[in-house]
């Protein structure tokens, strides 16, 4: 049997089953702001409304400080994460700014700038 190698990719998080398992819970919570019941439960007791969701201590901190790149790393799905980021109002391309370490401006700015070319 061949043995299994990861793909690596600098600057990114492969999204893969082993992540899958490690961020079910995050996964699980974000998929639950499908409800307004919900998202207004999350915006009343954040951290009381990770726990109910079991999410680790890293994961915690990661939604707490809004940490697109930490919630990746713990395990999260960028579109799972997208939800939690329609709580706040943040689009793709504030998500992108923060990815890149760009403010959105020079996000944007950069997206002008590749769509000349």
């Amino acid at each position: 049997m061949a043995s299994k190698s990861k793909r690596v990719i600098p600057g990114t998080t492969i999204f893969d089953g082993d992540m899958a398992r490690k961020g079910y819970a995050l996964n699980k919570m974000c998929y639950s702001f499908n409800s307004e019941e919900n998202r207004q439960a999350f915006l009343a007791d954040r951290e009381g409304y990770c726990a109910r969701f079991g999410l680790n201590a890293e994961q915690t901190k990661a939604v707490l400080d809004l940490s697109v790149l930490a919630m990746l790393a713990a395990g999260g799905n960028a579109y799972f994460i997208a939800k939690l980021g329609g709580i706040y109002k943040l689009d793709m391309q504030d998500v992108g700014a923060q990815q890149t370490g760009m403010t959105k401006a020079e996000f944007q700015a950069k997206l002008v700038e590749a769509g000349k070319n």
